[in-house]
């Protein structure tokens, strides 16, 4: 749990890369509290502007734990996608 809370911190201080190559790491290595590292993941990427991959892993995080964080955090990413129209961009 330690080791995620670092993680977590250097997503809020948008070290993104080198987090989202911890979380690959502890994903493979550490059994435990895997859906709060799908979670960060989802965080990550979300940073990153990679809608795509933000919401797979905010979906296999609610798949461990249907209580995840990451089930508002799919709603509002997904509010977000829905809001952006394309059609203002061609005026």
């Amino acid at each position: 749990m330690e080791q995620l809370k670092t993680i977590k911190e250097l997503i809020n201080q948008g070290d993104v890369a080198e987090a989202i190559r911890q979380l690959d790491e502890y994903l493979i290595t550490d059994s435990t509290d895997q859906d709060e590292a799908f979670y960060l993941l989802g965080n990550a990427y979300r940073k990153q502007g990679n809608w795509q991959l933000a919401l797979n892993n905010y979906q296999y995080a609610i798949d461990l734990n249907p209580d995840s964080p990451a089930r508002e955090a799919y709603r509002m990413a997904m509010d977000i996608l829905n809001f952006f129209n394309k059609d203002m961009y061609n005026q």
